[in-house]
């Protein structure tokens, strides 16, 4: 089983930084999946951003972020981090991190995975 914890959303102005960390315990074998998703109020779950680690490593991002965030590992921690530059109120969601070792999915649709954190909440205000 596989547990994600996520941490480091918070309050800031647009135009503002923040990383957020999602640290994986349990067994996640490569290859696998590992991603940041969001949820505004009202809105459907999409995806933002993921990283696909097996021998080697990919990354995907959502059009509406690519620019302004990074989505990185750090496998000595197992942590996986998503930094996020000029941030706009649009932006303000529940931050969700997944993981999945399935293979050949589409990597920013939720659906494909079956392991979630409990989220953190970022807001962006004007």
């Amino acid at each position: 089983q596989v547990q994600l914890v996520e941490s480091g959303g918070g309050s800031v102005q647009a135009g503002g930084s923040l990383r957020l960390s999602c640290a994986a315990s349990g067994y996640v074998a490569r290859p696998y999946f590992i991603g940041w998703f969001r949820q505004a109020p009202g809105k459907e779950r999409s995806g933002v951003a993921t990283i696909y680690s097996s021998t080697y490593t990919s990354t995907y991002y959502a059009d509406s972020v690519k620019g302004r965030f990074t989505i990185s590992q750090d496998n000595t921690k197992n942590t996986v981090y998503l930094q996020m530059n000029s941030l706009k109120p649009e932006d303000t969601a529940m931050y969700y991190c997944a993981a999945t070792q399935r293979w050949n999915i589409d990597p920013l649709v939720q659906a494909e995975y079956e392991y979630w954190g409990q989220g953190t909440q970022v807001t962006v205000s004007s």
